[in-house]
């Protein structure tokens, strides 16, 4: 079974940073694209950033010059490091990766953390 475990969330004042990890554990080949998504109360989960196996990125328009997606792929983490936070950045943060199975097979699955609140707030 492979298990995404998210830390470092947690309050902040706006304006402040914080980082987030995502340590992958299980039985995989291969990670392959990770990303982070965010939910906010009433709203629909929407995607933050990606990074792809060789280090592609990609963000939404809200997060840019902000926020910086990484992964160290010798220890099977990915991050999101988030400067100049702001009240409408509070959300539940996921990670998401698609990690390939076997080495025969390769099926490619993807998994998702259980979250960690992000709280933005003066």
């Amino acid at each position: 079974q492979v298990q995404l475990v998210e830390s470092g969330g947690g309050l902040v004042q706006p304006g402040g940073s914080l980082t987030l990890s995502c340590a992958a554990s299980g039985t995989f080949f291969s990670i392959n694209i990770m990303g982070w998504y965010r939910q906010a109360p009433g709203k629909q989960r929407e995607l933050v950033a990606t990074i792809t196996s060789d280090g592609s990125t990609a963000y939404a328009e809200s997060v840019k010059g902000r926020f910086t997606i990484s992964r160290d792929n010798a220890k099977n983490t990915g991050y999101l490091q988030m400067n100049s936070l702001k009240p409408e950045d509070t959300a539940v943060y996921y990670c998401n990766a698609e990690v390939t199975l076997g080495t025969i097979l390769r099926r490619r699955i993807a998994y998702w953390g259980q979250g960690t609140q992000v709280t933005v707030s003066s």
